[in-house]
């Protein structure tokens, strides 16, 4: 009997035992969910896109290490600045490729600013070179709602190893026997030409990539954004009906012209016959060296282009609108159409680039620019749009430029959509 009250007492006692272990893990796993949850609301904040332009982080520069921690942070927690100024959902969303012209992207910033209803705009500077300078000019914008993202496969954050140049790597203009006698790492993929790869040459291309999938995919700011995405670069110049014009184009797409795929607010014409043209609008199959500027695209687009990733990722052309023409009607068997504004609203400053260094003169430019203006001004603001013309949409086969053959360059470029 003795023994069995002292068994009872026992099982009694293990399971109090048990029953405050229990109560005691729960309370900690309580506790340990509110901490994370708490964590996580946090992040979710941070990268909600809504937070004021005080709590935006300051970039450091002191050191190589340094300024990819803050490209990444960044890229992490996408301040939007001025969001507190301009609530609600963008009406249109511009994205702005940036390397390292300055004097360019004010002339851009000034002309955006002039643009009717700019407060209504999300930009997004997609930036692949990374200076105080350049964030200080972006982040003195304050009629608009304003993010920073930042390539983090820059040739500035990689100097002496790949995406960047290795010391290691063959030199351009090798044979591939004396790059395979000497065993330099990229000795078995010349391009198509027998050059071998040069890292500020392929940046672009890779950059572009990178940005178009980051913006439809990484941007919280964009979730349930339903319009178009336009595309600039840091020497374009906006005229300021161009929102009103992008909101023409799209309503006449709706009505007249269901089967295109894409828009250009932009052309390589200028402004000529402006007063005739100003509210002409004509439809082709997209071609790279006319449709390239002020490119409009939605997201059924970028699915389709995202589809043809590794073809866009291994064709032997470091220019990403080259390659975006081939894939028009090859590996996307129906080739894009576009809707092209003939009196073009996005005009093109650069005077110098990738290939020509030395010849910047921004005061010009910008002269130029504010000309055009004055002879664009009268004929702005048209009240609809009339089509004037069509091209047949077809596949236009080009000779690929190479600079694009090396292997690393194709994975790194594949890898985008898994890994950022």
């Amino acid at each position: 009997m003795r023994f069995r009250l002292l068994r009872r007492n026992l099982l009694l006692l293990l399971g109090v035992i048990f029953v405050v272990v229990t109560l005691l893990l729960s309370t900690r796993v309580l506790v340990v969910s509110e901490n994370d949850a708490g964590a996580a609301s946090f992040g979710d904040d941070v990268s909600s896109g809504n937070r004021g332009t005080n709590s935006c982080e300051t970039f450091s520069f002191a050191s190589l290490s340094e300024l990819a921690q803050s490209v990444y942070s960044a890229n992490y927690k996408q301040c939007v600045r001025n969001a507190d100024r301009f609530p609600g959902e963008p009406q249109l969303v511009l994205v702005v490729q940036v390397h390292n012209r300055p004097e360019y992207l004010r002339l851009l910033i000034r002309s955006l600013e002039r643009a009717a209803e700019v407060h209504s705009f999300l930009l997004v500077f997609s930036h692949d070179y990374f200076s105080q300078e350049i964030n200080t000019i972006v982040q003195g914008i304050t009629f608009c709602k304003v993010l920073q993202i930042y390539f983090p496969f820059s040739t500035q954050l990689y100097p002496k190893e790949f995406p960047g140049q290795d010391p290691r790597d063959c030199p351009r203009d090798a044979s591939k026997e004396e790059a395979q006698r000497a065993g330099c790492l990229n000795a078995d993929h010349p391009d198509s030409y027998g050059h071998y790869r040069e890292a500020f040459i392929t940046q672009t291309k890779h950059h572009w990539w990178w940005k178009l999938h980051f913006v439809w995919e990484r941007v919280p700011a964009m979730q349930g954004y339903g319009g178009y995405v336009v595309f600039l670069e840091e020497d374009n110049y906006v005229l300021p009906d161009f929102f009103h014009f992008y909101k023409l184009m799209v309503e006449f797409r709706k009505t007249s012209c269901q089967d295109c795929d894409m828009l250009a607010l932009g052309n390589h014409n200028g402004v000529i016959d402006f007063t005739s043209t100003s509210d002409k609008v004509s439809t082709s199959g997209w071609m790279s060296t006319k449709h390239n500027m002020g490119m409009a695209i939605s997201r059924e687009v970028y699915y389709k282009l995202m589809g043809c990733s590794n073809d866009y990722c291994t064709y032997d052309d470091y220019n990403w609108d080259w390659t975006l023409q081939h894939l028009s009607g090859t590996c996307i068997s129906k080739p894009l159409k576009v809707l092209v504004a003939q009196a073009s609203r996005v005009l093109h400053t650069g005077d110098c680039g990738l290939h020509q260094k030395e010849s910047c003169k921004p005061e010009l430019a910008s002269q130029k620019a504010e000309e055009i203006l004055q002879k664009a001004r009268d004929d702005l603001f048209p009240p609809r749009l009339v089509l004037s013309g069509t091209e047949p949409v077809e596949h236009k086969a080009h000779i690929k430029n190479g600079g694009w053959g090396d292997v690393r360059d194709h994975v790194l470029c594949n890898n985008y959509s898994k890994r950022l």
